[in-house]
């Protein structure tokens, strides 16, 4: 028996584009904590609607990242208009888009 994971060819047509979207502030540390809170029910708004998979700061915090799912980019550009980070111009957005061809078992 293999001790390799498991992966799973996914057929495109039947799932949707992933993306990160990486978000580099703009301004200190001390400018984004007061945002902190509202951002985070921007981003539970999104995973209640399973549109994003994961989220979280990076490594040192000079930003965040966000994978998400989505039709197009343009939806992906529409939905970060809500982040109040985007409406107070506390970060810049850098999204990349990639069509799945394969993954873990559990997320197809």
């Amino acid at each position: 028996m293999s001790s390799e994971p498991h992966n799973t060819r996914v057929k495109n047509a039947l799932h949707p584009n992933i993306f990160i979207i990486d978000l580099e502030y703009l301004v200190p540390l001390e400018q984004v904590e007061p945002l902190i809170e509202a951002h985070r029910a921007f981003l539970d708004k999104y995973y209640a609607n399973k549109r994003f998979l994961a989220s979280g700061a990076k490594v040192p915090r000079s930003g965040g990242v966000i994978l998400a799912v989505a039709a197009s980019r343009a939806e992906v550009e529409q939905l970060i208009t809500e982040d109040p980070f985007h409406a107070k111009q506390i970060a810049r957005y850098h999204i990349t888009e990639f069509q799945p061809r394969m993954t873990a078992e559990g997320l197809s």
